[in-house]
């Protein structure tokens, strides 16, 4: 009988240090050029850490969920520069962009109903739904801007927590070897992202808030 077969070897980690609010150009066409030939990062937003990786890579989204030890049943989540490139992947009527204006850019994850533009492995397998986010963060947003499309990306929960990771310190100690890069922009806030599904105004009932996270609901009437 063949052996098991032994596990690709994984370098460590590149730590990017990027400034917080004055991105280096140098240094994030280096991250996007891992993102591009299909790596997995760790990298800082307005709520916790993500991971993030190219939205037309399955095996770098299979190397996320692998990561995070979740099933494809999990909903991931688009990041985007602004919503007209979020626009692109939703079907958003006017009740539903005048939500998305008011929580955008921010620490909000809104589920939406997918449009055609949404490879159907992203979406969520029954509700055709997919999560979507414009972040309010620099070096984020410079990384968005280089790629110069959205990302798919992930909450960074390890598994069996329910408290995000968001010390880049305990990102790289713990996830050596299990991403391509670490961006080092310091410290990011405790939380995760608030999640609101705004697929029930579809039907003309409220938004739902499925998650309290690092948004301010109230800014958005729930």
């Amino acid at each position: 009988m063949a052996g098991a077969r032994p596990a690709p070897f994984l370098p460590m980690a590149q730590i990017f240090e990027i400034h917080p609010l004055n991105p280096q150009p140098r240094m994030i066409k280096q991250a996007v050029a891992l993102l591009d030939a299909g790596e997995v990062l760790a990298v800082p937003t307005d709520s916790s850490y993500a991971l993030v990786c190219h939205i037309d890579d399955k095996a770098a989204s299979d190397r996320l969920r692998q990561i995070r030890q979740m099933d494809d049943k999990h909903l991931l989540t688009l990041i985007c520069r602004d919503l007209s490139e979020l626009a692109s992947y939703a079907r958003v009527d006017n009740r539903q962009y005048r939500m998305l204006k008011l929580g955008t850019p921010g620490p909000f994850t809104f589920i939406l109903e997918a449009s055609k533009e949404v490879p159907r492995r992203l979406s969520h397998p029954s509700r055709k739904t997919i999560g979507l986010r414009v972040p309010q963060h620099a070096v984020l947003q410079a990384l968005l801007e280089q790629h110069d499309g959205p990302l798919l990306s992930t909450t960074l929960f390890l598994p069996d927590s329910d408290e995000p990771l968001h010390d880049v310190s305990e990102v790289s100690d713990l996830l050596d070897k299990q991403v391509a890069g670490v961006i080092d922009s310091g410290a990011c806030p405790h939380l995760p992202t608030t999640v609101v599904d705004l697929t029930p105004m579809g039907k003309g009932d409220a938004p739902e808030l499925v998650r309290q996270g690092a948004g301010d609901a109230s800014i958005l009437g729930l």
